[in-house]
């Protein structure tokens, strides 16, 4: 719902406070009462969230979570947490973002979603149409086998490795675009990259620089998919996610705002 670790951790707190403080006796489903303070808080959260991010330096992407890579067998709830779909649920609005999910994630009525949002079944029905349209709309088309992303990550690892600019740019598409996401708090491009030539010495270059030294890259499963973590010593430093399609890397997310790390931590799992 929420796209931040940080703020997730704030909303289960305020809900559980909550709970602690409700009279017991007279919640009759307390599962319905949790969800519908759970959902209204990450409301709350998300639209004030929002005029944060209008004056956000760079692009601003989902912070990036280990999880584990059972997640993958749970084919709705791993898509739903990857940074893809993410992405996409940013353009909708609050209400749609949570109906979506309450629909789609976790197939909850229309009249049970109304009864946690305060809206007409009616009203719900088109707001998740609506929203479902939008997704849709926009959502990528990429491949998900994890066999397949295990190999290209494996040949994007070596490649940055051998600082081998050919081989990395064998591994992006034609249209691939990066984006990098420093938060105005470390050397980030602030805007997206478009190419393969652009996107591979961007990457080379800044896996050259003296700061770099000593920084370790390897495979993790982020937000439900293949990824890459990046370590220095055993603090976390960023993550890189993306799509792949027909073998190539097609979108490609940098994700290096030290404030938003805090979901690389080994001993956070989903």
């Amino acid at each position: 719902m929420l796209g931040s670790v940080a703020d997730a951790e704030d909303v289960l707190q305020d809900a559980w406070l909550q709970w602690d403080r409700a009279d017991r006796s007279a919640v009759r489903n307390p599962r319905a009462y949790l969800v519908r303070t759970v959902t209204n808080l990450s409301l709350d959260r998300l639209t004030s969230a929002r005029a944060a991010r209008e004056s956000y330096v760079g692009p601003w992407l989902p912070e990036p979570l280990l999880t584990t890579p059972d997640i993958a067998d749970e084919t709705e709830l791993a898509e739903t947490v990857s940074t893809a779909l993410l992405v996409v649920l940013e353009s909708l609005s609050p209400l749609e973002r949570a109906v979506f999910l309450l629909r789609e994630a976790f197939g909850y009525p229309y009249a049970e979603i109304g009864e946690t949002l305060g809206r007409s079944e009616a009203t719900v029905r088109q707001t998740a149409h609506r929203a479902r349209e939008h997704v849709q709309a926009r959502r990528p088309r990429f491949d998900t086998d994890s066999a397949s992303r295990r190999q290209v990550t494996d040949r994007f690892l070596a490649a940055c490795a051998g600082g081998d600019l050919n081989a990395v740019m064998e591994l992006l598409a034609p249209d691939v675009t990066a984006w990098s996401d420093g938060g105005g708090k470390v050397r980030a491009a602030l805007r997206p990259l478009h190419g393969p030539d652009a996107i591979a010495r961007f990457i080379l270059g800044v896996l050259s620089k003296p700061e770099a030294q000593g920084l370790m890259l390897q495979r993790a499963h982020i937000n439900g998919e293949e990824g890459v973590l990046a370590l220095m010593g055993d603090i976390p430093v960023g993550a890189f996610t993306f799509d792949l399609a027909d073998g190539r890397l097609v979108q490609l997310r940098f994700h290096v705002n030290p404030e938003k790390l805090s979901g690389l931590a080994p001993e956070r799992t989903l």
